[in-house]
């Protein structure tokens, strides 16, 4: 589910929201800046039954999302499709994060490295990038599951080494094959998975990694200004998600040990996990949909380290053109190389 959350000025009484760029949050109306300090203040007056408010829900007919805003709002944008709907109903307390990630960058910000992230794809088309095509952009907190474990394990691995000459008119290729072994211990913390079935979990994993040293205690302040999707999967239900993500670092980092080859395959490996602590946190996470010839395209992007993630579509006009021109340069090389060759 997806909340907004509007603070007020401690001065005026206006809406305040939270600057990417400052890490303050700025007063609409009368142009004060606070500290996270201000509002620890005021949410420490309130009780635990205080921290769950009446909100509206607003189902997609859409696309089945469900949005969620506080209860003054009569009217929303699906962050998925671009839709409205209405419906009510009450979050409650137990979805609270430990802590999270406060956005690093702005929505213009965001914007912009759209447009350098598509200019770098040869064959895009060349007015993608148009602004005027973005439909909507939208700052979320994702929600995520953190886990700690201590893992031990070991590879069984085949390595390969090749060497190449030649002499006279004959090239020669000798190709050795090495077994190796190894194993060690791994400690990980802070492993995430996100916890929401409305955003695919590959691109949620393509937009990592996150700085986590800029990790905050939870402080529903930081949401205003922003959307927050709670979590509809538990720490339980995505555990074989965490499992094979584990599995899969420790068998990198084994691997990652076995240096001097041209390759290395691994056969067979065995890890054993010992899990720790988990948490609960939201990451900020940039959403556009942008709409190009009545197609609907979605990019992600790290609200914090600014990475894009998304398909973009081809121009056929530039696929064959660049064909052309790297078929062309390809010939003419094989053609130096062997004339070459040839004279030797």
């Amino acid at each position: 589910m997806k909340i907004t959350i509007d603070n007020k000025c401690p001065s005026c009484g206006a809406n305040v929201k939270f600057n990417p760029t400052t890490q303050k949050w700025d007063c609409e109306y009368c142009g004060n800046s606070y500290e996270i300090g201000e509002f620890e203040k005021q949410q420490e007056k309130e009780t635990k039954e205080n921290l769950d408010f009446e909100i509206d829900e607003y189902t997609c007919p859409n696309c089945g999302a469900t949005v969620v805003t506080d209860a003054n709002t009569v009217a929303t944008h699906c962050v998925y499709c671009g839709n409205t709907t209405i419906m009510k109903n009450r979050l409650q307390g137990e979805f609270k994060p430990d802590k999270l990630i406060p956005f690093k960058t702005t929505k213009e910000e965001a914007i912009e490295e759209f447009k350098k992230n598509v200019k770098k794809k040869w064959f895009a088309p060349s007015d993608f990038h148009d602004e005027k095509n973005i439909e909507k952009i939208t700052g979320v907190y994702i929600p995520f599951w953190l886990y700690d474990s201590q893992m031990n394990g070991n590879i069984q691995s085949r390595a390969t080494q090749i060497r190449r000459w030649s002499s006279g008119n004959y090239d020669y290729t000798e190709t050795s094959t090495f077994r190796c072994t190894r194993s060690g211990e791994l400690e990980i913390e802070d492993l995430p998975v996100d916890s929401s079935t409305k955003f695919k979990d590959e691109i949620m994993d393509s937009i990592e990694p996150y700085n986590y040293s800029e990790f905050k205690p939870f402080n529903r302040s930081y949401l205003s200004g922003f959307l927050a999707e709670k979590y509809d999967l538990n720490k339980d239900e995505v555990y074989d998600r965490a499992k094979n993500r584990m599995e899969n670092t420790m068998v990198d980092e084994l691997k990652s040990t076995i240096r001097g080859y041209n390759s290395v395959t691994v056969d067979n490996s065995d890890v054993n996990i010992n899990s720790g602590e988990v948490e609960y946190a939201l990451l900020p996470v940039w959403m556009l949909n942008i709409k190009f010839k009545e197609k609907m395209y979605t990019f992600a992007m790290n609200g914090q380290t600014k990475k894009v993630v998304g398909t973009v579509p081809m121009d056929s006009g530039k696929v064959i053109k660049k064909g052309i021109l790297f078929f062309g340069i390809s010939f003419i090389l094989f053609f130096i190389f062997n004339l070459m060759r040839g004279m030797m």
